[in-house]
């Protein structure tokens, strides 16, 4: 949306059909629009390891952003500070482990691109919220562009990307793609352009030994 109160609006009509638990303004004001016990509609058509349409087993943070379709803007200090403060008393409240903390990209990467590479999920990880890989950026950057070609390469990718959460499809390549852009948006910001390299399989090969 282009405002924070377009967005408000927004899920707060039920004609819309779209909604979350708590919004986020970039001053860090937090509004909780829907009672944690209640569904939230912010999800939608979504998988995540065993989970199918995750409305109902999950808690939908949104952060006031234009996002890319109205100009992608960094999300500000007091938001972050906000969000941090609210999942840690979900975590604690719900008993919610750091790799259950996830993206809409993550859950639906065939519709959904939020809260896209802008979005601190390192920053969060130090906080103990979400996973993050053990290797330092140098390391990373020289792997990276490294195309990945032996078959069993790409599949022990595409496997591990499973083991994390992800839905996989090793028959339709442009499910593939869109999810490897949801890994990168999430993992691997400074390029996501849906390519298999190097880096990306050590990145995933890491993650799939926490999740």
């Amino acid at each position: 949306m282009q405002s924070a109160r377009e967005s408000l609006i927004r899920l707060c009509d039920a004609k819309f059909k779209v909604s979350c638990h708590f919004l986020i303004f970039r001053n860090g004001t937090i509004y909780n629009l829907v009672k944690e016990k209640n569904i939230a509609w912010h999800a939608g058509k979504s998988y995540w390891k065993k989970y199918k349409n995750l409305n109902k087993d999950s808690i939908g943070i949104e952060l006031v952003n234009k996002g890319h379709e109205f100009g992608y803007q960094n999300f500000s200090k007091k938001q972050l500070l906000s969000l941090v403060k609210v999942c840690k008393i979900l975590m604690i409240k719900y008993k919610i482990k750091n790799k259950n903390i996830i993206g809409h990209s993550d859950i639906a990467p065939s519709r959904k691109v939020d809260p896209g590479e802008k979005f601190p999920w390192k920053f969060l990880a130090k906080k103990n919220i979400g996973i993050w890989h053990d290797y330092s950026d140098a390391f990373l950057k020289s792997l990276r562009k490294i195309k990945i070609y032996k078959k069993k390469d790409k599949l022990n990718f595409l496997n591990n990307l499973n083991n994390i959460g992800y839905k996989i499809s090793l028959n339709n390549k442009n499910w593939s793609k869109k999810t490897t852009k949801a890994f990168q948006r999430h993992f691997r910001k400074e390029l996501v352009n849906g390519v298999i390299d190097k880096e990306c399989l050590f990145i995933a090969e890491n993650l799939a030994k926490k999740f």
